[in-house]
């Protein structure tokens, strides 16, 4: 299958030769136009559906990824893991090492919008994933040039477990379960002379106090706190039933 446009044809094989599937013939060229046509360019013929499934596509391919690269870790490992490597900023990482925004059709005005380009640069690659899934519905376009970004990305994480986005996974499973979000408490510890002041959290769910962590930030304190909790979570979560 081609395109029309034979000039929109080469451009995307530039991107095809990037991801190294220029020689691949059962790509489907009207999905790649698709998934690299922004809303704002065509209210009718764009990403919006295919950004759809290619948000269960990445979740899939990063949870096999997981679990053939990494199978000594818990599946509450996978799930903070798994949390980061599919948040807008990863994905939107890789978008930017293959310059996806390069391909996409939009309008002047979205162009302009410096805010939204990390959103968007992470849904045109999830339409891009869709594309590639749905041209043979198996992930064996994505893995080749997918699994590299994903074992860097999970290198950094473990060199800072910081990254590990435990807050994230927490309210994930909460909204999925109890469709309801935890909320935070934060005070402030009393800093002592010469050290940057401390922040104690704790991460409360239905009545319940889940979890407790200190850091030096907000932020840091928050995610220590909801670490405990997410691990309590999967604990009893995991449990046979009695």
């Amino acid at each position: 299958m081609s395109l029309a446009y034979p000039y929109r044809q080469k451009l995307m094989q530039g991107l095809l030769q990037k991801l190294g599937l220029a020689d691949r013939s059962n790509i489907r060229w009207d999905l790649l136009d698709l998934a690299l046509t922004h809303p704002t360019f065509s209210a009718t013929a764009n990403y919006d559906q295919l950004e759809f499934v290619g948000d269960a596509v990445i979740r899939l391919a990063t949870a096999e990824f997981l679990l053939e690269a990494y199978p000594q870790l818990s599946v509450g490992e996978f799930t903070a893991l798994r949390s980061v490597l599919v948040s807008d900023r990863s994905l939107a990482r890789i978008a930017q090492q293959y310059t996806l925004g390069r391909y996409l059709l939009l309008a002047e005005s979205a162009a302009k919008d410096k805010l939204g380009e990390e959103s968007r640069l992470a849904e045109t690659f999830e339409a891009l994933l869709a594309a590639l899934y749905l041209s043979t519905h198996t992930l064996e376009l994505i893995r080749p040039w997918l699994h590299p970004h994903l074992h860097e990305l999970v290198a950094e994480i473990q060199a800072d477990p910081a990254r590990q986005n435990y807050k994230a996974a927490l309210q994930e499973w909460t909204q999925a379960t109890f469709k309801t979000l935890p909320n935070y408490r934060v005070t402030q510890l009393a800093a002592e002379k010469g050290v940057p002041p401390q922040f104690a959290a704790e991460v409360w769910f239905q009545g319940q106090c889940l979890g407790k962590g200190e850091g030096r930030s907000i932020k840091a304190a928050e995610q220590a706190a909801a670490q405990v909790a997410f691990q309590q979570v999967h604990h009893l979560a995991s449990r046979p039933e009695q």
